[in-house]
């Protein structure tokens, strides 16, 4: 269940470059959201009539919080909001992570994320109680959420330059480091993506990957975000999927990329 909602920002500070990190405060969405959900964002300019669709980082009581990168005019509109704001919101939209919300299977996981990717990884992280390995990947040593993430597995960080971790992607900080497990939940850009999958494949690990995609209604109904699946949509009848209806989050089996 959806909820459209005037909800109002409760806090906000920026936290690395471009890289923003807003508490709000919902009646209904913060509850009822599951990890690896995501929510739909109105701007308060008449000309941009599409919501910016913006990952789930955390959940506390009946606030949610969003980290997110400033990409443009309306995540730009976003930045400026203060604590007391009105800020109309849609959701919890997507499907989550596929664990028991118990938190418990008896497997070990690895949570991967990279980039603006990274937020969804700390609730997922909260509220798998097994053992986990969590493994971020970002472009330098400017950084946000490692401290957080610290509290709930042991953290691996790869930065594309060098200078903090391991020097590489995600994926070279897995084999560097030997981490293993059973299960792998991911979250960031295709070509990240690409790798974890075929990191999972090569090594017989079930992995579920978090697509990110342009979106516009958010809700399935415009075909926006499709991507190519191994199966027939059963909304249009050919081999793609809405990342927003059907996913965000897919077993990598399902999903070409």
């Amino acid at each position: 269940m959806k909820f459209d909602e005037t909800a109002i920002v409760e806090s906000q500070r920026q936290i690395s470059d471009g890289i923003y990190d807003m508490w709000i405060m919902t009646a209904n969405i913060a509850e009822k959201s599951f990890p690896g959900q995501f929510i739909s964002v109105y701007t308060n300019d008449a000309s941009r009539l599409l919501p910016r669709p913006i990952s789930i980082c955390e959940t506390d009581g009946r606030r949610l919080r969003i980290v997110y990168r400033v990409v443009g005019g309306g995540t730009a509109e976003f930045s400026g909001y203060k604590a007391g704001d009105k800020i109309h919101i849609l959701g919890p939209l997507g499907n989550g992570f596929p664990i028991d919300r118990s938190g418990a299977s008896g497997r070990k996981a690895i949570l991967i994320g990279g980039g603006i990717g990274i937020p969804p990884m700390l609730e997922l992280a909260k509220r798998i109680q097994d053992d986990k390995e969590i493994v971020v990947g970002y472009r330098n040593s400017d950084t946000f959420l490692d401290r957080e993430l610290k509290l709930y597995g042991n953290l691996t960080i790869a930065t594309d330059d060098g200078s903090l971790g391991t020097h590489g992607t995600v994926i070279d900080a897995v084999s560097a480091n030997k981490i293993s497990g059973d299960v792998i939940y991911a979250c960031g850009p295709t070509p990240m993506l690409r790798a974890v999958k075929q990191y999972a494949l090569d090594n017989g690990i079930e992995a579920w990957l978090s697509l990110e995609e342009r979106m516009a209604c958010g809700i399935g109904a415009c075909l926006a975000c499709v991507c190519r699946s191994t199966d027939k949509d059963s909304h249009s009848m050919v081999h793609n999927k809405r990342v927003c209806k059907d996913g965000p989050v897919f077993n990598a089996a399902e999903v070409e990329l």
